[in-house]
């Protein structure tokens, strides 16, 4: 009696072992699916990456251009003026601001509303 059962027995372990292994093993299907989701992620954040790349090459581009646009982005950025030119700070209602600008001594008024520009003094 154990004969007619126990080839049985064994086939139907040798293929649980198989189908354990194939779940939950080394290079499993549990495995695989964690591998796959990492990979999605990469991808995601090479792709921020690249763009950020591509814009940051832009810019390079850009700044070796000519002086005009290394100009723009020192007074967007830093604030700069140039020689002769005045700059006026626009702030809101009430607040006075008073500083250096270039060595020079600045001070905004108190009725200002909002907004900053530079601008050539007349007569330059």
């Amino acid at each position: 009696m154990i004969r007619r059962w126990l080839p049985h027995a064994v086939l139907a372990i040798i293929a649980f072992a198989l189908l354990w292994q194939l779940e939950r093993g080394e290079g499993g299907r549990l495995e695989l699916s964690a591998l796959q989701e990492r990979v999605a992620l990469q991808e995601a954040e090479n792709a921020k990456l690249e763009q950020r790349n591509q814009s940051l090459a832009a810019d390079v581009a850009e700044l070796k251009s000519g002086e005009a646009a290394v100009e723009d982005r020192a007074r967007a950025e830093l604030g700069m003026i140039k020689p002769g030119e005045t700059f006026y700070r626009v702030v809101e209602s009430g607040v006075v601001e008073s500083g250096t600008v270039g060595g020079r001594d600045t001070e905004t008024p108190a009725d200002a509303t909002s907004g900053a520009t530079a601008t050539d003094e007349p007569g330059e």
